[in-house]
Order: C-alpha cells, then sequence, then structure tokens
C-alpha cells in the first residue's frame, strides 16, 4: 500500500444500471477511456452489454495503443496535431481500422487531408460543436470548440468540400455543464439552487443548435456515421434528441466522489485507493502513508480524496490528504490499528489509474485478481 481496487461487482451493477439509464432510445453507448484508464476494465464493460460499442480516447497516441491491444471503433475526444500520430493512424485506417479524428477548424482539415492524401487513404473526421451556454454574465459551460454558433458549424462543414482525402463522418458535443456538473455539491454553496434552472435552459439552447447543424450535414449528403453526446450526469437529457446515435459514458463505471452530487442517478462507489495506516500520533487520531491524489480542476474541498471505508474517517482541516501523510479522526464502530487499510475514493475516475501500476481487483469481499492499468503497461499519455 498505498494501492488502487476496483470491486467488479459494484462495477458490474454500474454498467448495467447505466445501459438501463439509456434504454428505450435507440442509442449505443460509447466508452470514455480517459474515465477508465485499464484494458481489463474497458473490455469487461464492452461485453457486459450489446448497447456498449466503441470507445472514445483522450489521445492520438492512446487510440494506437488501443489498437495494438485489440480494441477498435475509435472516436478521439480532442484535436491532436502531432504529424507521426496522425500518419500512423491514417495508416492503421488503410489497413481497415476504424479511428476518427476530432477537428474543430481548418487548420486540423489541412493538416490531416494532407497526411491522408501522402498515405493513400480518406480519413474519417468528428466536428466538435460547443455544447456551452451564454447568459447575461453567465459562461456556462467549459472553452471546447470554437464552433460555438450553426452558422460557424455549417462554414466549417462547407470547407470539407475543398478536400479530397477526408471525410466528415461524425458530430460531436460534449455537454460539459450538464454531464459534469452535480446539483448538490456542498462545496457550490448557493450556486447547488441555480444550477438545475440553468441546466434547463441550457439543454434547450444546445439541443437546438446541435439539431440545425446535423440537419445541414445531411443535407449536403455527408456520410455521417455518429452523432455524439452527453456524459454519465446527462444520459436523460441527452438521449431524448432522436438525432443523437451514441452517448458516451465514462465516470459512473467508477462512480467517484464528485459523482454522489446528482439528483436523478446515483452508482456504486466502485473504484478507490488504500492506503495504509503507520502511526498514531494522539488518541483518536491515525496516520497513513500517502493518499495526497488531488483532482484536476478548480482547487477546493471536493476535490480531494474521500474517506471511504470504515465509516467514521475524518479528514483533518490542517492536513487533509497529504503527499506523503493522512492524518485523520477516527470515530468509527469497528476497531482499527496500525497497519490497517483505510479505503479512499478519488474525487474523479480517470486520475486514479494514472497514481497506480495495478488495480486489486476484488469480488465478494476479497481480493480475486490483480490487472494492470495504462501505467502499468508503461503508458502515459497525457
Amino acid at each position: 500500500m498505498p494501492l488502487a481496487w476496483c470491486d467488479v461487482d459494484l462495477l458490474d451493477k454500474n454498467i448495467t444500471d447505466i445501459a438501463e439509464r439509456a434504454h428505450g432510445k435507440n442509442k449505443t453507448i460509447r466508452i470514455a477511456s480517459k474515465s477508465v484508464r485499464c484494458t481489463y476494465v474497458l473490455k469487461r464493460i464492452l461485453e457486459r452489454n450489446h448497447v456498449y460499442r466503441g470507445f472514445m480516447c483522450f489521445s492520438g497516441r492512446e487510440a494506437l495503443f488501443l489498437i495494438s491491444q485489440g480494441f477498435d471503433d475509435i472516436l478521439l475526444g480532442y484535436p491532436i496535431v502531432n504529424k507521426e500520430e496522425i500518419f500512423d493512424i491514417c495508416v492503421a485506417t488503410k489497413n481497415g481500422k476504424k479511428i476518427i479524428l476530432m477537428v474543430d477548424c481548418e487548420e486540423h482539415l489541412q493538416l490531416i487531408n494532407s497526411i491522408a492524401k501522402e498515405v493513400g487513404v480518406t480519413q474519417r473526421l468528428c466536428i466538435d460543436i460547443d455544447m456551452s451556454s451564454d447568459f447575461p454574465g453567465i459562461h456556462f459551460g467549459v472553452l471546447r470548440s470554437p464552433i460555438t454558433t450553426v452558422a460557424k458549424g455549417k462554414r466549417l462543414v462547407d470547407r470539407f468540400d475543398s478536400y479530397t482525402n477526408i471525410a466528415l463522418s461524425g458530430v460531436m458535443g460534449y455537454e460539459a455543464q450538464v454531464a459534469g456538473l452535480g446539483e448538490m455539491n456542498p462545496a457550490n454553496g448557493l450556486k447547488n439552487y441555480v444550477i438545475p434552472l440553468l441546466k434547463k435552459r441550457s439543454i434547450a439552447d444546445y439541443s437546438k443548435r446541435r439539431q440545425e447543424i446535423v440537419a445541414y450535414i445531411r443535407s449536403k449528403n455527408h456520410p455521417l456515421e455518429i452523432v455524439n453526446a452527453g456524459g454519465t450526469g446527462s444520459i436523460e437529457s441527452s438521449k431524448q434528441e432522436d438525432w443523437v446515435t451514441e452517448i458516451t459514458v465514462g465516470s459512473g463505471f467508477f462512480s467517484p466522489a464528485l459523482f454522489d452530487y446528482y439528483k436523478q442517478f446515483r452508482h456504486f462507489p466502485a473504484a478507490g485507493f488504500a492506503a495504509q495506516i503507520v502511526r498514531k500520533p494522539k488518541p483518536g487520531y491515525y496516520t497513513c502513508l500517502g493518499g495526497g491524489y488531488i483532482a484536476s480542476g478548480p482547487t477546493g474541498k471536493d476535490k480531494q480524496p474521500k474517506p471511504y471505508l470504515p465509516t467514521g474517517v475524518t479528514l483533518t482541516s490542517n492536513e487533509a490528504t497529504g503527499e506523503v501523510q493522512t492524518p485523520f479522526e477516527y470515530k468509527g464502530p469497528e476497531k482499527i490499528d496500525i497497519g490497517d487499510a483505510i479505503l479512499f475514493r478519488h474525487s474523479k475516475a480517470g486520475e486514479l489509474c494514472e497514481r497506480f501500476n495495478d488495480l486489486h481487483i476484488i469480488s465478494e469481499g476479497k481480493i480475486i485478481d490483480k490487472v494492470p492499468t495504462y501505467r502499468g503497461q508503461g503508458q502515459c499519455f497525457l
């Protein structure tokens, strides 16, 4: 210890429950690999239900790695401009693999077209539409694509006519302000009262934009294969859009601590890490070695790991989870002592596996296996 764990009994429940949430609207679910970063878990999700088809990855090298591991049908979630990666992906496309590159400006089209022409292939591309909403005094969403209006989307679609070795095969819009923002996060304070209203208004705003851009692409007879939307927190709203063909889900499989703060769903805590008690600084207090795996994004209490088991663990306000030690007060019912393990949940899903070489697989309360993460396979993409 410290070590990372994954309870596959809870993971399987999450896989089933997420599939059920998407049921009824003829959508498939694309697995967001950035939230998993373990090929064992990716395979397990894919094999559990036919609704899971394909992956969304976060870098060109990761896409090539997944291809080397026997996976296919990969959509890059972000643009890449590394020429060697694009070249190798075009070669993989020529060899029959399905990898779709993400674009949001003509510079991307120019670069990929020139490399695809060199390889002698037509490379599939997907346009990333920005799903943020601008309200008076509020930018509700994240800063992703420059395609913020229907007009801008149409202009980029029109530019495809000037290139010979690229094909417009997909449209993606990630509504982060709905998919990744809980309504009950104590770190948000009074904002929690406003977030549901902003979400409702934003859904009406961006769904209309997405529909119009998709209709325009189809009117120009592009070979549109996928219209990708959403995330774990927006399944219910994303599936209502008839023009959407698939929904991306990632964090819900592990259900990290940040996903305790949604009103419309609750999944099981299927992954986390264990840190070992190494000393007792004073009565009622204990200290673990390590534990300071702070999540990315705006810093705050909601980005630190959350004690999970045993119940009754309270982090100290002065140190919280630390780089080399994590002190805590304990008032739980179980007897604990030096050498025992405290289980924590990471605030976010994907960053857990960046910290550990292995996931210890738990079933029925026992460790039954140990499998490598991306890091354990010698891979570090971002």
